[in-house]
């Protein structure tokens, strides 16, 4: 009994807390960075796959700026 009424608190505090906290830019625009290169990268390497481009590192990371740059703009902070 005493654990059901310690796990609602802790669930309330925890979704308070989640509720009130913006994070932290860095984190994000470091996932934003690596998941636009690895997007990136699978990309390349199918349309390189089927021959329609080619891959090189320049491609690879100029896909990738092209996805952060795009993502950061429409995802945005407030």
């Amino acid at each position: 009994m005493a654990d059901e009424n310690r796990d609602d608190a802790d669930h309330e505090g925890f979704e308070e807390g989640a509720s009130g906290s913006s994070g932290d830019p860095r984190v994000l625009l470091a996932m934003n960075a690596i998941l636009s290169t690895l997007f990136a990268l699978v990309v390349t390497w199918g349309l390189a796959f089927v021959g329609a481009y080619e891959f090189t590192l320049v491609n690879v990371a100029t896909l990738a700026a092209i996805l952060f740059a795009v993502t950061y703009l429409l995802v945005g902070r407030n």
